[in-house]
Order: C-alpha cells, then sequence, then structure tokens
C-alpha cells in the first residue's frame, strides 16, 4: 500500500415521567427554529467567558478543589406495606450534617409523592395529549381510574426531641423551619412520618407503583376477580428525602414536574421493610437478617451463589408458586443496610422467583452479588438473561468507568419498564403468555437491564444534579451501555450510539441544544440519551482515539466519584486529561444545534511539469489533441475555406504549433539541467503526485474529516483530517494538498460513517451514480373506497361473532362437564357450526397460557382457509363468552395448545 508522503495545510408526559430509557417525544412544530445556547459565531471560540470561573471549591482542571465540600444525610427507615390498602406508611430519622461554610437557618425535603395530588404543579402544566390520533384503551382506563383516586403524602409530621417543627409544603417541597441556626460542621436530628395511596400502574405509567399480575386477562373482568390476584410493588421515591444543598446552587429545591429526575446527597441508610409474611422483598443494600426471611435451605442457596457465576436460584419457581397461593398469617420485616448511597428503593411481591450470581469487580479482589427478582410470567426469559446482563454491566463499567463499589445489583421485574436507585433497578420486559418472545423483546430486557444497572455509576456513583442537566447521568450512561452492548455479541444491534442513527434528531426543527434544563427538552431521549452518547462515541473513536478517551474519561469518574460535578467540571477534565483543546466540540456538540454536514468540493490533482520539452510538450500534445472537438468545429470541419481557394494566404503561422519541440527548446533545457545540478535536477522531475482536496462545511458543526484515498493500483489509504482544519473562514470551507507516490484516483469523506453527516451523497469525488430500487406491484382494482363491500363485510363478520358467541356457549357447558370442547362438534347441527362465509369453525381446546380462558374458536375468514392473516379468533371464557381477539398476522390461533390439545372442526 503507498504510504502519504506529505500532508500540509493550504488553507445541541406523563404524571410521574416515563421510564428514563423511553424517549418522550412531545408533539414538534415543523416551523419551529431550533435554538442554540450560545452566539453563533466563530465556532472555535474558547468557552472560558461560559464556563463558570474556577475555585478552590472546582478547580480550572477540572477536579475537585482543595475546598471542595458536600453535605451528607443518613436516614433510618422503617415501612409497612398494606397490600389490601394500597398504602405504605412510614418513619423515618435523619441526620443531617450540614459540611457547607453556611450557617443554614432552614432545610429542605423533596416529597415526590405529591406528584401525584390533583393540584400538583407538574400535573397542570403537563401538555395536552394529541386526541386527533387514535388512543388505546389504558388511556381512558388512566383517565378514568386518575378521577376516582389521588396521591400525595398524608399525615406527614416532623418532630425534633418530641418537639413538634414548623414545616411549609410548597408542592413537591417541604421546608423544614430549625428551632436554631445549624452551623458549619453541624448535625440536627429530626424525624419525619407519613403515609400515602400507592399508585396503581393503571392510573399512571409512574417510576414507583404496583401492578396485579393477570389484571388484563380476558377472563378477569370483575372486581371479585381483579382483588384475587397476585401484586407486584417496585417502590421507589417513597420516603422524604432530602434536598441537597451544594456550592453551585445553595438548595437545590426545583419543583418535580415529571422528567426532570434526582438531585441527592450522599449518606447512610437503614431500610426496614414490613410486608405479608408469604413476600419476598428486594432492596438497595445487603440484607441483614437472613434467618428471619429466608429458609435454611435457601440460605446456601444464596451463599453458594456467592461464588458461583452461573446463576443459582435462592427461591425457585415451586417455592415462589407456593408463596403466590398461600394465604399469609402474618408479617416479616426484611431488613437492609446501604453505605455511601444517595437513595434507596425496594420491590415486593408473593410471586417472586430470586436467583444471584457472583459477578467479580476488574481491578478488585472483589465479587458483587448479582441477583434478579421476577414472577413466572417472566420466564423462560429472565432466569436465562437478566443476572447474567447485571453481572456483565458491573464488568464492563467497572473497566470502563468506575470499580463497583456496592456489595450487591439487583434487576427487579414489574410494572416499571425502566429506572434505576442505588444498588437496584426496575425492569418491564417479559416474554408472551405461551414463554416464546421476539428479538426484540430480549435485547430489550439485555438493554434495560444494563441500562438501568449502569445508573449505580451515572448518576449513583458520579453524582451528577439530575433536575438541571439530564445528559450529564443519561448520556453519559447510554455511551457506556453502548459500550457494554457491543461487549455482550458480536453485531449486537445497540439502539444509541452509532452516529448515523442521531442525523434524524439533529436535523430536525424540534431540538434544543444538549445544555438545556431537565424540563425543557422536547425530545428527551433523543437529546439527553442519543446526542451525547453519540458525541462521546465520535470524541473516542475519531477525535481523541481510543487511547485518549479511555485515560480521560476514567479520571473524570475517579475525580467526581461520591461527589457532585457540573457540566465544566466533565469539560474540563476531558480536555485537562487528555491534552487536547475540545473547546470547538463542547461548542458544537452540546451549545448548538447544528448538524454535521461535510462535503468534498473539488480535488485537483498536480504533477511536476518535466523539465525535458519532448515530455512536457509531448505531454500538453496529448491532451490537447484528446479533447473532443466542440459541436460547431465537427460541423464546420467540411466547410468551404477561402485559404483553400486563396493559397497565398497560408503563412508561417498557419502550421505554426506551438506545442512542437524547437531546438531552442532544447538548449534551455540543457542549461537548465546543467544549471540545477544532479540533486537539484532530480527533484525537479520528481514523479510524485500532489493532489488538493477542498472541502466545505454546509453551515454545520466543525468536524473531523475521515478521508479514504484510493490509488491507481486499487489500494486505498485512510486519513483523517483534524477539526481544527475548520479554524479559518469562519469554518466555511478547508483544503489539503496531499502528496504520494502513486496517482489519487478517488477521495470518499466518511466512508465509515463515523461523523453523522447529514448528507453522504457529496463525500465521493468524482461521484458515482447512487443506486436504489423500487417496487413493482400487481394492480389492484379494489384498494378504493369501497362502501359497499364495507357494509357486505360488516354483516358477513356480525353473522360470524353471533354463530361463536352461540357455539362458545355450547362449550363452555361441555367443559364444565367434565368434556373436551371439541366434543360439540358432535352435539351441534353442521349449520350451527358455520361462521358467516359457510365454512365451519375450528375448536381448540385450551387457549393462551395464563390467559384463564377454556377454548379458541377460529373462523377461516373472507379466504375461507384456516392460516391466513385473516383468521377470526375468539377467545371463550369459563363463563361462556366469546372474545375476538386482535389479530397479530398469520394464524390468530396458532399460538394455543391448539391442536396438540384436542383441536378439531367441524363440518
Amino acid at each position: 500500500m503507498p504510504a502519504v508522503a506529505a500532508i500540509a495545510a493550504v488553507s445541541i408526559a406523563l404524571a410521574f415521567g416515563a421510564p428514563p430509557d423511553i424517549s418522550l417525544e412531545r408533539g414538534s412544530n415543523p416551523n419551529a427554529v431550533a435554538p442554540s445556547v450560545l452566539n453563533e459565531g466563530d465556532p472555535f471560540r474558547q468557552l472560558d467567558e461560559t464556563l463558570p470561573t474556577p475555585s478552590e471549591t472546582r478547580t480550572a482542571s477540572g477536579a475537585p478543589g482543595p475546598r471542595y465540600w458536600q453535605q451528607k444525610a443518613d436516614f433510618d427507615i422503617q415501612v409497612t406495606l398494606d397490600p389490601k390498602a394500597a398504602e405504605l406508611i412510614g418513619n423515618q430519622r435523619v441526620r443531617y450534617h450540614n459540611n457547607s461554610p453556611d450557617e443554614l437557618r432552614y432545610l429542605w425535603m423533596q416529597l415526590d409523592q405529591n406528584r401525584f395530588t390533583d393540584n400538583a404543579l407538574g400535573e397542570r402544566a403537563n401538555p395536552a395529549p394529541d386526541l386527533s390520533r387514535p388512543q388505546g384503551i389504558g388511556f381512558m382506563r388512566s383517565i378514568v381510574e386518575n378521577r376516582e383516586w389521588e396521591g400525595g403524602y398524608r399525615d406527614v409530621l416532623v418532630t425534633s426531641s418530641g418537639a413538634t417543627l414548623h414545616t411549609v409544603v410548597v408542592d413537591t417541597m417541604m421546608r423544614i423551619d430549625l428551632p436554631a441556626p445549624l452551623g458549619s460542621g453541624g448535625t440536627f436530628e429530626f424525624d419525619v412520618s407519613w403515609r400515602f395511596k400507592v399508585v396503581k400502574s393503571t392510573v399512571a405509567r409512574a417510576r414507583s407503583c404496583y401492578e396485579l399480575l393477570g389484571e388484563g386477562d380476558p377472563d378477569v373482568k370483575d372486581g371479585d376477580k381483579v382483588k384475587d390476584l397476585a401484586p407486584i410493588y417496585d417502590m421507589a421515591q417513597f420516603y422524604p428525602r432530602m434536598a441537597p444543598y451544594s456550592d453551585v446552587r445553595g438548595w437545590q429545591h426545583k419543583q418535580f414536574l415529571g422528567q426532570g429526575e434526582f438531585a441527592l446527597d450522599f449518606g447512610d441508610f437503614t431500610l426496614a421493610v414490613t410486608v405479608p409474611d408469604n413476600w419476598t422483598v428486594g432492596a438497595s443494600g445487603e440484607l441483614q437478617n437472613e434467618g428471619d426471611v429466608l429458609s435454611a435451605e435457601q440460605r446456601e442457596r444464596l451463599s453458594a451463589a456467592r461464588n458461583d457465576e452461573k446463576p443459582r436460584f435462592v427461591i425457585t419457581p415451586e417455592e415462589a408458586a407456593a408463596r403466590r397461593a398461600a394465604t399469609p398469617t402474618g408479617t416479616k420485616t426484611w431488613k437492609f443496610v446501604a453505605k455511601n448511597v444517595r437513595d434507596v428503593a425496594f420491590g415486593a411481591s408473593p410471586t417472586f422467583i430470586w436467583d444471584a450470581a457472583k459477578a467479580p469487580i476488574p481491578g478488585t479482589d472483589r465479587a458483587a452479588l448479582a441477583m434478579s427478582f421476577y414472577p413466572v410470567e417472566a420466564e423462560p426469559l429472565w432466569s436465562r438473561f437478566s443476572t447474567h446482563a447485571v453481572a456483565h454491566t458491573i464488568d464492563s463499567y467497572s473497566r470502563h468507568a468506575y470499580p463497583y463499589p456496592y456489595p450487591v445489583a439487583i434487576s427487579v421485574n414489574g410494572p416499571v419498564g425502566g429506572m434505576e436507585y442505588p444498588m437496584i433497578s426496575f425492569n418491564g420486559p417479559r416474554p408472551e403468555k405461551d414463554g416464546t418472545y421476539s428479538q426484540g423483546t430480549k435485547l430489550g430486557l439485555i438493554g434495560v437491564v444494563i441500562h438501568e444497572v449502569g445508573h449505580n455509576w451515572f448518576p449513583m456513583i458520579v453524582n451528577s444534579d439530575e433536575r438541571q442537566w439530564t445528559w450529564m447521568d443519561e448520556g453519559l450512561n447510554t455511551f457506556c451501555q453502548y459500550l457494554a452492548e457491543q461487549e455482550w455479541e458480536h453485531k449486537y444491534p445497540s439502539g444509541r450510539g452509532e452516529p448515523e442513527k442521531i442525523i434524524e434528531y439533529m436535523t430536525s426543527a424540534d431540538q434544543e441544544p444538549i445544555m438545556t434544563n431537565s424540563e425543557s427538552v422536547r425530545r428527551l431521549g433523543a437529546n439527553a440519551y442519543a446526542k451525547p452518547a453519540t458525541a462521546l462515541n465520535i470524541l473516542r473513536e475519531t477525535v481523541l482515539g481510543r487511547e485518549l478517551f479511555d485515560y480521560a474519561f476514567l479520571e473524570y469518574c475517579r475525580r467526581w466519584a461520591f461527589k457532585r460535578p457540573e457540566p465544566a467540571d466533565f469539560f474540563r477534565t476531558m480536555e485537562d486529561a487528555s491534552g487536547v483543546d475540545l473547546d470547538w466540540f463542547w461548542r458544537g456538540w452540546f451549545y448548538s444545534t447544528r448538524p454535521v454536514d461535510i462535503a468534498i468540493e473539488k480535488v485537483t490533482r498536480y504533477t511536476v511539469e518535466p523539465l525535458d520539452p519532448v515530455a512536457s510538450k509531448g505531454a500538453k500534445k496529448v491532451e490537447r489533441d484528446g479533447r473532443a472537438k466542440t459541436l460547431s468545429e465537427q460541423r464546420n470541419a467540411e466547410l468551404a475555406v477561402r485559404v483553400d481557394r486563396f493559397p497565398e494566404l497560408v503563412d508561417f503561422y498557419s502550421t505554426f504549433d506551438e506545442l512542437e519541440v524547437t531546438a531552442e527548446d532544447r538548449q534551455r533545457f540543457k542549461r537548465i539541467v546543467s544549471q540545477l545540478g544532479d540533486r537539484d535536477g532530480e527533484l525537479a522531475q520528481s514523479k510524485l503526485s500532489f493532489t488538493i482536496v477542498r472541502l466545505r462545511n454546509n453551515g454545520g458543526v466543525p468536524s473531523p474529516l475521515p478521508l479514504t484515498l484510493t490509488f491507481a493500483d486499487d489500494t486505498t489509504q485512510d486519513v483523517t483530517l483534524p477539526a481544527e482544519i475548520w479554524r479559518f473562514a469562519g469554518g466555511a470551507q478547508a483544503s489539503k494538498l496531499i502528496v504520494t507516490d502513486q496517482e489519487i484516483v478517488r477521495v470518499e469523506l466518511d466512508r465509515y460513517r463515523e461523523t453523522a453527516d447529514r448528507d453522504p451523497s457529496d463525500n465521493m469525488f468524482p461521484q458515482e451514480i447512487e443506486r436504489s430500487t423500487f417496487a413493482v406491484e400487481p394492480r389492484d382494482r379494489g384498494n378504493g373506497a369501497n362502501p359497499m363491500r364495507t357494509a357486505q363485510e360488516s354483516t358477513v363478520r356480525e353473522a360470524t361473532r353471533k354463530s361463536a358467541e352461540s357455539l362458545a356457549k355450547r362449550v363452555a357447558e361441555a367443559v364444565k362437564a367434565g368434556r373436551s370442547a371439541g366434543s360439540v362438534l358432535t352435539d351441534v347441527d353442521a349449520k350451527d357450526l358455520k361462521d358467516g362465509w359457510g365454512v365451519s369453525f375450528m375448536v381448540l381446546d385450551g387457549a393462551e397460557q395464563g390467559s384463564g380462558a377454556i377454548a379458541q374458536l377460529i373462523s377461516a375468514g373472507p379466504d375461507r382457509a384456516v392460516g391466513g392473516d385473516d383468521d377470526i379468533t375468539f377467545i371463550v371464557t369459563s363463563t361462556g363468552d366469546a372474545l375476538e381477539r386482535a389479530a397479530a398476522g398469520g394464524s390468530r390461533g396458532g399460538r394455543g395448545g391448539g391442536r396438540g390439545r384436542g383441536g378439531a372442526r367441524g363440518g
């Protein structure tokens, strides 16, 4: 492969907010103009005037200064969960340590549960949904149930040494007026008691709620059956938490509107959770009383799991089934201790299967205990993947960020789709009722477990302020999630991280810069998760390279572990540790909304003109004579011209060719060679190829320029030009001289799709013809609106439904009598077995696992053949109802117990 000889320069909801891994894409205005935080001007202008002034608290290098401080709040919490009333009752003692240099006359606590009151600021400020689009039944259920229910804290009482303290509640915040000022270095101890109704998952998609397993099944539709269903509680943000007090903002008491998440201080916690005695609890911290809540055999299994990297059951599926079926006879209290954490949470249910495995922590001689808690409805997906994903996250993040400091890491399946707390996460994906699952469900579980467990690092260890800057935890975590997913298996299809996947957002009008407050971002998933993750991937792969980036990122995590960084601390540390000025990068990717839009404008190849006139003039003559004649020249070739009639008009210049070599040309060549000498003469006759590449930036952010050069022998060379090439001409134009041994025949920009360039069509020189295809479909005369056909089909479908209802009653009677569903085929007249199209129903014993149904009736549909997309399936309940199941492609009867359990057909 020819080497490049020289390269020289020539010239930015819902009641409790959606789970954080779900993009909150609000309605967009197509006429909106995406704003930028900073004035658009010189893209290489330094950020010195934008970033806060360094101090002895936060230094110019991005490190904590010698006078850095942060508060501490220790909690002793006791809660009782009453599942019959769906209520949590709690008491807590708080020891607040004032490590600031300031005197405090009051404290602020966070009351996140007040987000569920009717008059909550977040509720009143919530934008309206788009009702011009169809809404699911879940939307209506949430609206109706929410009108009949109200949450929020009740009976809140704050005392100290037996005296009631004066408090003022401001929406989701509570001010506690201290009996005396709390001086620097002082400690204040107080107690808080409270209670609240736990939100049900059908009322709101919440970060903390409960579900009733099987509530959506067709056979469960009356109140008596619903109240007997087994619950799962995901409990977080359940106790009044201290608002942080910091050197940057003082009290961080921005109201919780639902999108901007948490800002907290570290402390030591004890947590005691009292539940019915057949329930299992998983929580932040280490379980302290195994002997009180686990059997001897379960304790032995737990001990064995600590030494085995393959998951082992602690509570087996059989034991979980027995607990689920049992009637509680009393209560049990599960006790946990969590040291140096900023929060605690727990999951509780009588349905939990529990498995665990050893998770070695790279760079240490320690291991954490990776664990998962889930109901049988999550099987077989969860026992196969969840705990492995927890352990894998510990391995990957410990290498890329910071060694995992905690003793346990937990994944809990329940009603919350994805949410994170210290040492515990809530994750939602489950398989189908028959135990099968799609690739999307599998990858969804692995991805969400990695993401939520990954939040132990951002923000649980590197304690950024989520209420202010979502990207500092979600963006950094999504970046590390991408690294971990790629280490799970080859070709893992990560949804975020690859540059080409962010182009749509970066070219849209409904965006804000990454440096935007959490509550003001319209498309949170793209803005705070995907874009910063992509930016860091580009920084690692293209701008800095892996070695420099990894060192700097590890240094940032080391400096700010168990401390509270701000954006400037991240920016400054990455520059300080890498030794590279990145102000242009932060300015373009984090402070603006411009896309990447780079292009090759022109490529010109030069060679040294030969001194020998025979060679130089000969080459020029070949080039001249090889040019195509113009149209006029072609048509004028046969013209009669005057000089043919009058030969005397022909003179010297009529036949003179300036490219003919003359005697004087040869003499001049000899003189020049003599004057240059051997050394300079060789340079003057160099065979090197000189190529100038002219590039254009179409109003985008500065970007490195990864070029792929193709040579005459079809070999290639990759060359990356730094973003600093754009520092002249306002960042709009740039050029490079590339000197090579061989001629460059093609130049390609961003072949490996590493820059997020919005338009790759101008990235090749010479340009190539774009290739694409279009589909040809058979003509269908019936595609247009046809009310007559619609009316006819409606009549036939109604007849099918009525026949199914009649047949369902016969099936229910047969099953109740101890016979099979298919036995009705011999008891019913043939005409009563037919659907509206005149084809007999197929009768299948049983239905989907866990659905509570007793049989299925399948109509062949309009094509009169079972197995097509138009089949109609009715679920038969034990009460004789026929419930039509929504089409899901293919035969809608194919997922049941089906033919293997006595399927039959009449007629």
